[in-house]
């Protein structure tokens, strides 16, 4: 299926005037394409197209990271101008000073040991728990049917629907 897949593919392009340019390569061997936009036989326009030839043709191979982060860029139009060779290096030797230098931070500032834990760390704060402001019951006894009032506080009364059978009569 795949031959036959490229065939067709070929003599596509060999009939529209899809012309490919090669844009360039990356150290995996990948190669990126550039069709510009144009008009086709019927006079309708297509716009323009970037594409990847992988070098591992196996869809099931696919990693992430098998293409460069600024290819993948060009690839999706999120940059105008295809990346450079040294520009990839550049930005794979920061990546790479970025790994040490976190995983060196990360070394220095270890938290510290459970002998020094204790000695660094306040005893925790013990509080006592006597209801909560949503709770129905709050500050009284038993719940009552009257709402209660004194000056300052409002405790509205509980309710509660009656059963089925007193609803009916």
């Amino acid at each position: 299926m795949g031959w036959s897949q490229d065939v067709f593919r070929a003599l596509w392009r060999s009939l529209s005037k899809e012309v490919k340019q090669h844009v360039g390569t990356d150290q995996l061997g990948n190669k990126y394409y550039y069709v510009p936009e144009y008009q086709n036989w019927r006079g309708q326009t297509i716009r323009e197209k970037r594409f990847i030839e992988v070098a591992n043709k196996k869809e099931v191979d696919y990693e992430a990271g098998d293409i460069p982060t600024e290819w993948e860029a060009w690839i999706r139009k999120t940059r105008k101008t295809p990346p450079t060779m040294e520009e990839i290096l550049k930005n794979e030797k920061h990546r790479e000073d970025i790994k040490i230098k976190s995983k060196n931070f990360y070394e220095s500032e270890k938290l510290p040991s459970e002998e020094t834990k204790e000695e660094v760390l306040p005893p925790p704060v013990q509080t006592q728990i006597k209801g909560h402001a949503s709770a129905p019951y709050f500050g009284k006894e038993d719940p009552s049917v009257a709402p209660s009032s004194t000056g300052k506080t409002f405790q509205p009364g509980s309710w509660a629907p009656q059963d089925a059978k007193h609803h009916n009569q």
